[in-house]
């Protein structure tokens, strides 16, 4: 069978539709409770976002916050303070041996917790 150009495009957008629609969809946002040494503990939602553990906490009128996994039990992390920009944090982040929940910064001594 001999295709022209309008059936190549065709099979090139079903075989591109068939790759997207394989891929994972992102986790839904869980309600959970949070905790972070600026502000305390509060309700947030909780988002994995890949399956080596990295995940985002956001909460209405509180700054969002993005943990990277870059190894087992070390983060990059992130804020957003509300203009949608993801800012580095400074130092790693470590996970918690007392409440694995929790990860520490080795530079600002500051705590963020999802549970």
């Amino acid at each position: 069978m001999i295709m022209g150009n309008g059936g190549m495009a065709l099979v090139a957008v079903t075989v591109a539709a068939i790759g997207l629609a394989s891929l994972p969809a992102p986790a839904a946002a869980k309600p959970a409770r949070c905790f972070t040494t600026g502000d305390g503990s509060y309700p947030c939602d909780f988002r994995a976002t890949d399956a080596d553990g990295s995940f985002e906490i956001r909460a209405k009128g509180k700054p969002g916050f993005s943990l990277l996994i870059d190894s087992k039990g070390v983060a990059s992390g992130y804020a957003d303070y509300g203009t949608g920009r993801n800012v580095p944090l400074p130092g790693r982040y470590l996970r918690q041996h007392d409440d694995p929940a929790c990860w520490a910064n080795t530079e600002s001594h500051t705590k963020i917790c999802a549970w």
